[in-house]
């Protein structure tokens, strides 16, 4: 199955035509398909209206340099800022971090959209495509923050994706734009990276999406399409029984499976459910590789939107200013460790 990307803030004809694929079960939204809360409200309609079944309609909404949506929404802190105010009240911090995933998850669905890939549990040490995107360097600290803010988005009616499987945050490339290899043990791996995921799962993590690095001392392939770490490890060993979505094809670090078909194949054929096409100018290429392919939109059932107070509802609910004000504690990082802003900004999954 595909996710794809549009290209701006309507649908064009083209687009209307991907929609009734069978292998397109949905939609990413970016910046460049942002205007304003009408008009991206209009565009989820859209997309809804002329797909010929369910569409799971998608976008990156963290907070910091990763928010797509802006004007009318939250500012959302970057999350490093929470692990300065865990280390003076831990307890005060995963609150926080919980009314954050709310509020995050509560504007969204007030959109219209169903899911936003949150949270981030990488580690942060110093990788540039990450920067202060990661809650901490520390893992059992951002598995304590895995667990609320996976219990926040779910409070506010939306399935939770734990990223970037497992685990981008311990090196330094940028998988928009490198090739990335890890060359720790799987041993080293589950005592530092793995550990926010073991939680995130046990916190009942909807989905998980995978990261384009290879780790060469557990599986030869990038992580993403790897079967030894999808249904080996995240599969059997730890009993993840969600839904799987691959990174962003067009990135840099996907590029080793080959063409696009090959991308395609490797990921579904690997144990990926869902492989995200955020370029419209790969769409039609992509879903003329996924011909004789059938598609398990069953899978995608638990990650639809649930009970959405719409906008009214939620201006008028006093939660959300409250939680506007108390966010002000969470202070930014005021260095991003080299972070490539701009890349991420422009349209590429994060």
């Amino acid at each position: 199955m595909l996710q794809i990307g549009v290209s701006g803030h309507e649908l064009t004809a083209q687009e209307r035509d991907w929609l009734q694929h069978d292998a397109c079960i949905g939609v990413i939204l970016f910046a460049r398909n942002f205007a304003s809360r009408a008009q991206v409200a209009e565009l989820t309609q859209a997309i809804r209206e002329t797909a010929s079944r369910p569409q799971l309609i998608s976008v990156d909404q963290e907070g910091g340099r990763v928010q797509r949506f802006r004007e009318g929404y939250t500012a959302l802190p970057a999350l490093q800022g929470f692990d300065a105010l865990y280390r003076e009240d831990p307890d005060a911090a995963l609150a926080l971090a919980r009314e954050h995933a709310w509020l995050m998850a509560s504007e969204i669905r007030a959109t219209g959209i169903d899911l936003s890939f949150a949270p981030v549990i990488d580690l942060g040490r110093g990788n540039r495509a990450i920067g202060n995107r990661a809650f901490s360097a520390d893992p059992q600290v951002v598995a304590a923050f895995a667990r609320t803010y996976v219990d926040g988005m779910h409070e506010a009616g939306m399935a939770a994706t734990l990223k970037h499987f497992p685990g981008h945050g311990s090196i330094p490339e940028d998988t928009h734009f490198d090739i990335a290899v890890d060359d720790r043990s799987l041993d080293a791996m589950r005592a530092t990276d793995l550990v926010p995921f073991v939680a995130g799962i046990k916190a009942g993590a909807d989905a998980v999406m995978m990261a384009h690095i290879t780790y060469p001392q557990v599986a030869p392939e990038p992580a993403g399409y790897a079967p030894r770490w999808i249904g080996e490890i995240l599969r059997k060993d730890m009993g993840f029984r969600g839904v799987v979505f691959s990174d962003d094809i067009g990135m840099a670090a996907a590029h080793s499976a080959g063409g696009v078909k090959a991308r395609i194949d490797a990921h579904l054929d690997a144990g990926c459910d869902v492989v995200l096409v955020a370029s419209p100018a790969l769409v039609e290429e992509s879903l003329r590789g996924m011909a004789g392919r059938v598609s398990n939109t069953m899978a995608l059932a638990g990650l639809m939107g649930r009970g959405a107070l719409g906008w009214d509802g939620l201006l008028a609910d006093g939660r959300r200013d409250d939680v506007q004000a108390r966010l002000g504690r969470v202070r930014e990082s005021a260095v991003d460790a080299g972070a490539t802003s701009g890349a991420i900004n422009v349209g590429d999954v994060a």
